[in-house]
């Protein structure tokens, strides 16, 4: 009797020191999501290895969506940080693992052949889900447009995903992201055909967008590699990172509309 009044004891005082009694009745005005981004991937991966490496190493993210068929995998709550932006800067912001949501789509990426590099496109099923998901998200965080990016955004330096193929297009139409006026974008095209800015105006143009870039006034590789993000994912057909008369005017435009 002595023991189980002991035990007894012990159970009640555990209770007492990690019960914590939280009154939750009142809630502040000032506060939002801590998520600020969502950040798109491809696994550059089969669905198989895409789970393993994002389940037993080093790397992980919120979800992963596969290809055929396209199964939504919740791999880390949104509630705690995912691994997957590594490296990266956006809006000033620097290593957004703390302050994204980071999505994994199953897609090979690229390989290089005798005839060129190839992509692989993405399923179509899988950028349905897609749409769904960051759609609910942005529903749920309350994200304002402009809050979707690729890891070729946040590290232009090392990344490409999602790539060229990427319907960011799509996203646009679904109301996910910030697209170019298309008629304004040709009006501009044709007074930069005249007259080519220079780079350093490109380089902050590109800054004003979100992207770390040097603000030298000189085409390195750096700002090669930041015009080609941006490239890449307004102008696809084209991303070789050369300034040019397109990508001027669909930088402007695209700032001209943020600003308003």
């Amino acid at each position: 009797m002595k023991s189980f009044c002991l035990a007894l004891t012990l159970v009640l005082l555990a209770g007492c020191t990690s019960g914590l009694r939280i009154d939750d009745s009142h809630q502040a005005v000032g506060q939002n999501s801590r998520v600020q981004y969502v950040v798109l991937h491809y696994t550059s991966a089969d669905l198989a290895r895409s789970l393993e490496l994002l389940t037993s190493s080093d790397v992980s993210s919120h979800y992963l969506i596969g290809d055929r068929p396209a199964t939504l995998y919740r791999l880390v709550d949104e509630n705690r940080r995912a691994w997957h932006a590594g490296v990266s800067s956006w809006q000033g912001r620097t290593w957004l693992n703390a302050s994204t949501i980071g999505i994994e789509m199953v897609n090979q990426g690229y390989y290089d052949t005798p005839k060129g590099r190839y992509w692989q496109p993405f399923a179509p099923q899988q950028i349905d889900v897609l749409v769904a998901l960051l759609k609910d998200i942005v529903r749920r965080h309350q994200l304002p447009l402009g809050s979707i990016i690729g890891h070729s955004d946040i590290a232009p330096q090392r990344k490409v995903d999602p790539g060229p193929l990427f319907p960011w297009k799509r996203l646009a139409d679904e109301g996910l992201i910030p697209w170019p006026d298309e008629t304004e974008v040709a009006r501009q095209q044709a007074l930069f055909a005249a007259s080519l800015p220079s780079v350093e105006w490109f380089q902050e143009q590109l800054a004003r967008q979100g992207y770390e870039v040097p603000q030298s006034g000189e085409l390195d590789e750096a700002t090669r590699n930041v015009i080609a993000a941006f490239q890449m994912k307004y102008r696809p057909a084209n991303y070789d990172g050369q300034p040019d008369a397109e990508t001027a005017a669909r930088l402007l435009v695209l700032n001209q509309q943020a600003a308003h």
